[in-house]
């Protein structure tokens, strides 16, 4: 069975840190990209950074350009996402996802070869 387990979301005030963990397992993911994405009440999913498991290109949106880092430790299964400078509109539950493909810019979508975590909860105080 293939999971994805998010961990590391919290409360932390405005200009904070966060690092959030995704433990993958139950498949090898060569061939995938990793990532992120976040939703935030009242607003659609929205696509946060990913990172292509064998090489680890990376890429990120506007947004958090500077202030997220991703990353992924092959050994573990485990891809991190380092949330620096933390804003209130950063405050979302933050989803891991896994699609097969090359591209690190993930795609908002269900396909028969995702996979996605259940969530961890970041908010952020202003």
């Amino acid at each position: 069975q293939v999971r994805l387990v998010e961990s590391g979301g919290g409360l932390v005030q405005a200009g904070g840190s966060l690092r959030l963990s995704c433990a993958a397992s139950g498949r090898s993911f060569s061939g995938y990209v990793m990532g992120w994405f976040r939703l935030a009440p009242g607003k659609e999913r929205e696509f946060v950074s990913g990172i292509r498991w064998s090489s680890g290109s990376t890429y990120y949106v506007d947004s958090v350009k500077g202030r997220f880092t991703i990353s992924r430790d092959n050994a573990k299964s485990t891809v991190y996402l380092q949330m620096n400078s933390l804003k209130a509109e950063d405050t979302a539950v933050y989803y891991c996802a896994a699609q097969p493909g090359e591209n690190p810019r993930l795609a908002a979508r269900w396909g028969p070869r995702d996979y996605w975590g259940q969530g961890t909860q970041v908010t952020v105080s202003s």
